[in-house]
């Protein structure tokens, strides 16, 4: 049975986001000890729901279990440990290096909050890129709305629930809708936007000159150098390495799977009616040859485990991004080719290359553009404390996670405190009446010697 999400009424709306302006106003979340607070509120809200949240998840998405807790919920609560215990290190004011003109003048940049931020949310990781960059949010110390993706109903309900109950009202709150609500949402102005929906979102922000953080995707592409075996988006192999790299994903995939994965659960569905019919077209329309799988039961959105040989760049498949459990094989005659042909599509959100030759992926990584770059791994990157999770061009642009994601949503606002006595000693190198003897004095200590 599927959750029946309720929306928020349009009307209200602006009326949440003038109450956040004037909790952030008051100043309380720039006591670092509130944010800590904020932050440990919002383990509990996931720990103590990781039950509720599995099955939201299940409900939405299809996921199994442990599925849902190694690609989301161990995840977010990774990232909210992170932020709870480096906030008050984030937060500290940067001094300047040490300059002998400029040392008196206490030269630092302080780490401010932005203000009230707005997060959007996509339904294939309807938990994680919500609550991964809101640890990050609180953090700064800003406010926060959040819009969960009405795709995923179950999760977005939830949420909603939820947030009252661990949550600051007066500080971060959920708002859900369909089209109707979030352009009301987008009308509104933001001190800073984290989003997926791109077009949409930069030209509304562009309207109150809003920064904004993206995470796009794009087609992502694995290489393979023929010594391992995994699977991503889409796969690029040497030519004559096609058929055992297909032979090896089947063994693989009999093994994971000795029992139907729509019987036993252990295999995700697509997430609605809509992107059940784009799969299926993409599989109907698709040159290339089905080797494995290739149905998808319409009335249940399942979606077989499906491989696709000899697909060419002008295939259907590499059209757009899949999210289907669809492998489409590209076959190569060498690295070379390879890196142009991941070079063809654009910036990916995440490259894999699968290799034991570090010359092989030096080579790739070196000549390719993408928001990360993963070796021999294919989900542990966003798990990976310590490392910024973001696209670059077209598969967006700034991080929703860590120390990065928090740099996003602070203010980086340099300060100076010249002292009184200082500015006596400087009468005669920057005030009028200029002379030969003040542009001399000036130089001695003011124009920089060349680089050394």
């Amino acid at each position: 049975m599927s959750t029946s999400l309720v929306y928020t009424p349009v009307d209200e709306i602006p009326q949440i986001h003038q109450s956040l302006k004037q909790a952030f106003a008051s100043g309380k979340s720039k006591d670092v000890h509130w944010r800590k607070q904020q932050i440990l509120k919002l383990w509990h809200l996931v720990e103590d729901n990781l039950d509720g949240l599995r099955k939201a998840l299940y409900e939405d998405l299809g996921r199994a279990p442990d599925e849902s807790d190694g690609t989301e919920l161990n995840s977010i609560l990774l990232e909210i440990k992170n932020a709870y215990d480096n906030v008050g290190k984030w937060t500290q004011t940067e001094r300047a290096s040490w300059h002998y003109m400029w040392f008196a003048m206490s030269p630092a940049t302080r780490i401010e909050p932005k203000g009230v931020v707005l997060i959007i949310t996509p339904f294939n990781f309807p938990l994680y890129l919500c609550l991964a960059p809101l640890a990050a949010v609180i953090a700064a110390g800003d406010a926060c709305l959040l819009k969960p993706s009405e795709g995923a109903p179950a999760c977005a309900s939830l949420l909603a629930d939820l947030f009252p109950k661990y949550m600051d009202q007066d500080f971060f709150r959920v708002v859900n809708g369909a089209i109707p609500e979030t352009t009301k949402l987008l009308e509104l102005q933001w001190d800073h936007r984290n989003s997926t929906v791109a077009k949409v979102v930069c030209t509304a922000a562009a309207q109150h000159l809003t920064p904004v953080t993206l995470e796009l995707g794009g087609k992502n592409a694995a290489v393979f150098d023929p010594r391992i075996c995994m699977s991503p988006d889409y796969a690029i192999v040497p030519e004559h390495f096609q058929e055992p790299f297909i032979e090896a994903c089947k063994e693989a995939y009999y093994e994971m799977h000795p029992k139907d994965p729509k019987e036993t659960g252990n295999m995700a569905r697509i997430v609605n009616e809509r992107h059940a019919k784009r799969v299926k077209r993409l599989l109907d329309n698709t040159k290339g040859q089905v080797v494995l799988g290739g149905n998808i039961d319409m009335d249940t959105y399942f979606c077989e485990a499906t491989i696709v040989k000899d697909v060419k760049l002008d295939d259907i498949l590499m059209s757009e991004e899949i999210f289907a459990p669809i492998l489409p094989v590209i076959p190569v005659k060498d690295v070379d080719e390879a890196i142009k042909t991941i070079n063809s599509l654009g910036h990916s959100l995440v490259l894999h290359v699968f290799s034991s030759d570090s010359a092989f992926k030096k080579k790739v990584f070196d000549n390719t553009q993408s928001g990360l770059a993963v070796a021999n791994e294919t989900l542990l990157h966003i798990q990976t404390v310590g490392i910024p999770f973001g696209g670059v061009g077209a598969s967006g642009y700034g991080a929703t996670t860590g120390k990065a994601a928090f740099d996003q949503f602070v203010h980086r606002r340099g300060s100076i405190d010249s002292p009184f006595w200082l500015d006596p000693m400087m009468l005669f190198t920057r005030y009028p009446p200029y002379t030969q003897r003040n542009k001399t004095m000036s130089n001695m200590f003011m124009h920089p010697k060349p680089p050394a």
